[in-house]
């Protein structure tokens, strides 16, 4: 019986995360979006064994000379620092940690996010306006300062920048899942589960919640692009991990050296990763956000 329960479920599984993959395979540019998530996906996964050397290590050329600020070259593809770091090696090793901060603070603020909508839409009234007003008073808090205040206090360390972003980003997909929310729970198929005596957690997580599922995937990639750029900034400005290295971290170091008008390659790197990455999980929330709202749809 367990392996029948079992294999229903990834059955089930099986035709959501095909729907989904069709439905952004139907939209060019949000396959062309996912082409490039899975890209550096494979990237972050793979790191230790695609780094051709230590991103931490001091580099000589092929003459034994010390490569200090050399521009990309056969030798070292995307150039050096001016401590002959090779930036290729560093670039990758960042993608795993500007990835695993993007996603990870990326899907707990849309867990929050999600179950403070649903619940505050769906019970309404006093819960509805504690919630909100709570919402409105971090809506209230300047983003990027709030977010250096809070490394700031914590210390800076992988686990309490994720908290930091967390803390704030979850803002705009809870208002946006309370207004489905308090839209859906007035249709005919929630007041017939009502007669029937579903209990409230089961109307909210299993005939609610599948019908703001669009949105919620529609704001967590939002969340993920915004958590990257938020990390990137925060990085940029000296507050990120001093012990791991991200692509803003890697901003940092050339901000520092004073090198920026120099260094372009070391510059370029970087940037243009951030802003692909950004850029594939908006193209990809474009898919999304048709289905949400399908009057954006072509006709």
């Amino acid at each position: 019986m367990a392996v029948k329960t079992r294999g229903k479920k990834l059955n089930h599984l099986k035709k959501v995360l095909l729907e989904h993959y069709r439905i952004i395979v139907s939209n060019r540019l949000s396959a062309t979006g996912l082409i490039f998530i899975i890209f550096f996906l494979l990237i972050a996964i793979f790191a230790p064994w695609i780094a051709p050397n230590d991103p931490w290590e001091m580099m000589y050329d092929s003459n034994g000379e010390f490569a200090s600020l050399r521009s990309p070259s056969w030798e070292f593809w995307l150039g050096t620092t001016h401590l002959g770091y090779d930036l290729f090696s560093q670039l990758i090793l960042a993608t795993r940690t500007t990835l695993l901060i993007g996603s990870i603070s990326g899907g707990i603020s849309i867990v929050i996010g999600a179950n403070i909508g649903l619940i505050a839409g769906y019970y309404g009234g006093k819960t509805d306006e504690f919630l909100m007003r709570f919402t409105d008073i971090l809506y209230g808090m300047p983003f990027l300062p709030f977010i250096i205040v809070l490394i700031s206090l914590f210390g800076r360390h992988l686990e309490f920048i994720i908290l930091a972003i967390v803390l704030i980003i979850w803002r705009t997909s809870a208002r946006v899942i309370r207004a489905q929310t308090i839209s859906i729970k007035q249709r005919q198929f929630i007041v017939a589960a009502k007669a029937r005596g579903c209990s409230d957690f089961r109307i909210i997580y299993r005939h609610i919640l599948p019908n703001v599922l669009p949105l919620l995937l529609l704001y967590a990639a939002f969340n993920i692009a915004w958590s990257i750029i938020t990390e990137a900034s925060a990085s940029f400005l000296g507050f990120g991990d001093g012990e791991t290295i991200s692509w803003g971290g890697m901003l940092y170091e050339l901000w520092l050296s004073g090198k920026t008008r120099v260094a372009w390659w070391w510059f370029a790197a970087p940037s243009i990763c951030i802003v692909l990455l950004v850029i594939s999980l908006v193209l990809v929330s474009r898919a999304y956000e048709e289905v949400a709202n399908p009057r954006l749809r072509k006709r």
